[in-house]
């Protein structure tokens, strides 16, 4: 009797669980392919008869506020210091939603992409200093530190389910942990001259933020506008403004104010009393009792959904559709004048290429080696060795983060034209290495 009734019992399922993990990735593979659109018409843009139109584009002045709080800026200035704070933003929610809830929740989970990620930092550093130390370029040290989520995500989804679901998890989470990294490492060193008023100014905003955090406060709307006031006074600070995207990110707040107790409770309730009047039924529309009824279906599942899992999949889109697009047409066009290999005659685009090419796949397969070698962390389930590796070389595809880095190393002139050059023909050669090693090793 007892048999009957278990076999009786509808299957669990996990779908729940996986189904956001599938859909980021979904968004990160579309972002790959239109990064690679916006990217070649960048350079073609660059190199065509209308490369005057190119430049002068995005050095348009654009004014945005109104009376003293008047901001007067390039549209460069706006894409690479303003919509790239809501990149940061959205970066800043997945790091959160990774150590609450996801792979980096659990340090037996986290140890082994923490570990590879900090390999894939240390060792492309240090390779770049050795071609640049003492010299022009050694502020570029941070560029070849960096992974693109969306190109290297959207690389490995190319070969759909020929890999192992543990392997995309792994790189994944990697790349979050290499973003958290770059963080720091804006946040630390590529920041200029530092005004104690406007930083002084930015901690009170930040201190409100955090008591509206505490006080629950849940609207993101409320976030978003105070963020506003925290941008300004950090971009006046002399810290990178899109560092305000990452600390703004960390006071959402991550609690729900109706648990899924309650709300299944009062949901199934008013459910339950949602019928039709006597003698209306058939008629149009919803009676008082029943608008009463649906208004409280929507404010419970408003209240039971956090504001940072509100928040994120509205940001997503614009952040993967729009955001990264045009920060790619805006940044990676360069015009090639003179011969291709006297921009790689320089010792800027040798350090980037070497980090991110060898750098890379030296430092996440060897860093992910010892992790496991030391029992500190474990491979995922179904993953081999080679596809550790073949991970490695994706890890190279700095793109996004590196042209950002590049640019605050180094602003405008030949260095960042050849630290661009460094990063495009690395990424292409990363990405293309790291997808024919996995395919090959998938069909075995």
């Amino acid at each position: 009797m007892v048999r009957r009734k278990l076999s009786a019992l509808p299957p669990v399922r996990l779908d729940w669980m996986i189904r956001p993990f599938h859909e980021f990735v979904r968004l990160e593979s579309s972002a790959g392919i239109l990064l690679l659109i916006s990217t070649v018409v960048a350079l073609a843009w660059a190199n065509s008869p209308l490369k005057e139109s190119y430049g002068s584009l995005w050095q348009t002045e654009l004014s945005v506020g109104a009376g003293g709080f008047l901001l007067r800026k390039p549209l460069l200035h706006w894409i690479n210091d303003g919509l790239m704070t809501l990149f940061f933003l959205l970066v800043g929610l997945e790091i959160k939603r990774e150590l609450l809830v996801g792979e980096l929740s659990s340090p037996r989970q986290a140890m082994l992409p923490i570990l590879a990620a900090l390999g894939g930092m240390v060792v492309p550093a240090v390779i770049y200093a050795l071609f640049n130390s003492g010299k022009g370029g050694s502020a570029g040290w941070g560029i070849p530190m960096a992974t693109d989520i969306a190109f290297a995500v959207g690389v490995l989804s190319l070969l759909g389910k020929q890999v192992p679901i543990g392997l995309k998890v792994f790189l994944t989470a990697l790349a979050i942990v290499d973003d958290i990294g770059a963080v720091l490492v804006i946040a630390l060193y590529y920041t200029g001259g530092i005004s104690v008023s406007y930083l002084a100014i930015a901690a009170g905003v930040f201190l409100l933020l955090v008591v509206m955090n505490r006080i629950q406060i849940s609207h993101p709307l409320a976030y978003l506008l105070i963020g506003a006031i925290f941008w300004y006074a950090v971009s006046n600070s002399g810290v990178h403004a899109t560092v305000t995207g990452v600390l703004l990110a960390m006071v959402i707040p991550a609690r729900a104010r109706v648990d899924k107790g309650e709300f299944l409770r009062r949901g199934t309730q008013t459910l339950e009393n949602f019928k039709p009047d006597e003698g209306l039924e058939g008629l149009a529309g919803l009676s008082a009792y029943q608008r009463s009824g649906v208004r409280t279906l929507k404010n419970l599942s408003q209240r039971v959904e956090t504001p940072m899992e509100r928040l994120e999949p509205a940001l997503h889109p614009w952040v993967t559709f729009f955001i990264m697009p045009i920060f790619a047409l805006a940044n990676a066009g360069i015009t090639f004048q003179g011969t291709f290999g006297s921009f790689f005659g320089q010792n800027v685009a040798i350090g980037v290429f070497a980090g991110l090419v060898l750098g890379k796949q030296i430092g996440i397969t060897s860093f992910a080696w010892l992790a496991v070698r030391m029992k500190l962390a474990v491979l995922p389930s179904g993953v081999r060795w080679r596809q550790i590796y073949g991970a490695g070389w994706l890890g190279g595809i700095g793109f996004t983060m590196s042209l950002f880095i590049a640019t605050l190393a180094f602003g405008e002139g030949p260095l960042l034209f050849a630290a661009k050059v460094g990063i495009l023909c690395a990424s292409a050669i990363a990405g293309g290495i790291g997808y024919l090693l996995l395919r090959r090793l998938s069909s075995h």
